[in-house]
């Protein structure tokens, strides 16, 4: 791991632990309330969650390393008294070294993933919650090294249940490429996580994911398994939910990540008064 690896983990743990240490607690109550809709991606609750990645091994050398921060705001729009539009957008912003052999260093953006989902109000008869729309990839990347150059959609949608503090799912997407630079490879991929959380009293939640991904173009599968935990907090009068975890790579091209990586972030929560 280079020096400035260490530096940026070292300062985004800091920034982790000073939230949690200089932090006052929220009332437990509304604190479990928020951890749980969390745990729902098509929640009618304002949030922006920072996640920070760290990957290794990544080439066919196993040389290099990537640093992924991730922007990922929510937002729902209220369309009338029964359905919700969910925003959900992901930017990336990546920092990366020696992915290949010659291939150097890279800092900028990535290709932007923008997804809505039409969701329901209330949960139908037996409980489900569930969305679904359109998917949108949106070739932002600054770098060529950053982005498929591509412009793409395709659905998307999730379902999933909530049982005292259980919740489970599954959100998917499937998204073709059709326009963007002809001298890259075409898209098909289609990106499915299942996903498990527990939710206890005082706002802690302990989760496990995969978020998986099969390109067809390339008949290869990308399975990162994530477990994490986080906590509803408050510093100041802004509500916070902070947590990390560690990510197993179980399957991965071979030019991708092996091994273990982690997962630090913080999801500023805006909900309604």
């Amino acid at each position: 791991m280079t020096q400035l690896a260490v530096g940026r983990m070292s300062v985004c743990t800091g920034v982790a632990v000073l939230a949690l240490v200089s932090s006052r607690p929220v009332q437990a109550e509304d604190a479990a309330d928020l951890a749980k809709k969390l745990s729902n991606p098509v929640a009618a609750l304002i949030s922006v969650p920072v996640q920070l990645n760290y990957d290794q091994d990544i080439g066919p050398r196993d040389g290099g390393d990537r640093w992924t921060l991730n922007v990922q705001p929510v937002v729902p729009i209220a369309l009338n008294d029964d359905w919700n539009l969910i925003s959900r957008t992901v930017l990336p912003i990546v920092s990366q070294d020696d992915v290949f052999p010659g291939a150097g260093s890279q800092f900028g953006t990535g290709d932007t993933v923008q997804s809505l989902f039409f969701s329901p109000k209330e949960p139908s008869a037996s409980g489900w919650i569930w969305g679904a729309g359109p998917a949108l990839l949106l070739p932002t990347g600054s770098d060529d090294l950053l982005t498929a150059d591509k412009w793409g959609g395709g659905p998307t949608f999730v379902v999933l249940k909530q049982q005292g503090p259980v919740t489970y799912g599954l959100l998917a997407n499937h998204i073709w490429s059709f326009a963007g630079d002809s001298a890259r490879d075409d898209l098909s991929n289609t990106f499915v996580q299942p996903f498990l959380s527990y939710t206890t009293p005082d706002a802690w939640t302990f989760g496990i994911n995969t978020e998986s991904s099969y390109d067809w173009e390339g008949d290869r599968w990308t399975v990162p398994i994530n477990g994490t935990v986080s906590k509803v907090t408050q510093v100041g009068s802004q509500l916070l939910s902070v947590g990390g975890g560690l990510r197993y790579w179980a399957e991965a091209p071979d030019s991708g990540p092996s091994g273990l990586g982690f997962r630090l972030f913080v999801t500023f929560l805006f909900p309604k008064k």
